[in-house]
């Protein structure tokens, strides 16, 4: 098989399957992961010869492709923040606006030093360590319910080269811990009500886990209310609450954080103009 061949290939047998943008997307990022070729390789390697593994590596990854698989899944890892992370099914496969959230941490808080960051339900941990590379001397730490998780989180922390602190709990149960401790608390929690189901993706709803992404329709900011409580409890004065939310909540996710006791609370859109942010200071 030659590098033309396998595009060719791949294209006619997801056509049925997804977008044709979507699909040269997934076969440059498969030409990269498992051939290390990038786009300009692929053109100019265009006649060569393919390895023997790589025919039976690429059906395997088409047929799963085919059950709505997500490919990041399938090669077990996803770019976020300019770094390749471990994904698995224990984890949220990372999205382009949970790293406009660390961007806003970054430009508003990056010329400091020594900050103390805690990100509640870190999942691959995407947040906690591109933080822990960005900001200067940073003390972060991780937490989240699922062991499988934190096991991920803990490989991509030692791939990248940084130290975070990982702490298994339930952030709505989380045990008691020293006030005035931290000077940025971060969240990107369940937040998609389960009616949301219905106008989703089978590649996440079939695969991706169910705790990170939903929450029950009656009770839509359960997540919210607790972070809202650990950050007063941990936050030094002036310290700063940022969390990802769903656009159908923001002044309601806005508001609860004031009766909190949070002040000056902004709700900041995303890349696509949807309310996706709330960020204020602790008093």
């Amino acid at each position: 098989m030659k590098t033309k061949e396998a595009s060719v290939i791949f294209r006619q047998r997801l056509g049925h399957v997804l977008p044709a943008g979507e699909i040269d997307a997934m076969m440059r990022v498969i030409m990269e992961e498992v051939m290390h070729y990038s786009p300009v390789d692929v053109v100019i390697r265009a006649d060569d010869e393919l390895p023997e593994f790589f025919p039976s590596r690429l059906d395997n990854i088409m047929s799963r492709l085919e059950r709505h698989e997500p490919l990041q899944y399938i090669l077990g890892s996803a770019l976020f923040h300019g770094h390749r992370f471990r994904v698995t099914p224990a984890t949220l496969i990372p999205r382009p606006e949970t790293e406009q959230l660390v961007d806003l941490i970054i430009d508003e808080c990056g010329q400091r030093e020594d900050l103390r960051v805690m990100d509640l339900g870190t999942g691959s941990g995407c947040i906690a360590i591109s933080l822990a590379r960005a900001l200067k001397f940073a003390q972060v730490t991780g937490v989240d319910i699922s062991n499988d998780a934190l096991q991920v989180a803990r490989d991509n922390a030692t791939a990248l080269k940084v130290r975070v602190h990982w702490l298994e709990a339930d952030m709505l149960e989380m045990p008691s811990m020293p006030a005035q401790s931290q000077d940025i608390v971060v969240s990107n929690p369940p937040y998609i009500t389960l009616s949301e189901q219905a106008a989703m993706e089978r590649n996440v709803l079939d695969y991706e886990p169910r705790q990170a992404l939903f929450v029950p329709d009656d009770d839509p900011l359960r997540f919210y209310r607790a972070i809202a409580s650990i950050a007063a409890a941990v936050l030094t004065p002036g310290g700063r609450l940022y969390v990802e939310i769903n656009r159908r909540f923001g002044q309601e996710t806005a508001a609860l954080f004031e009766q909190q006791g949070f002040a000056d609370t902004r709700v900041l859109k995303d890349s696509f103009g949807n309310d996706r942010f709330v960020t204020a200071p602790l008093h």
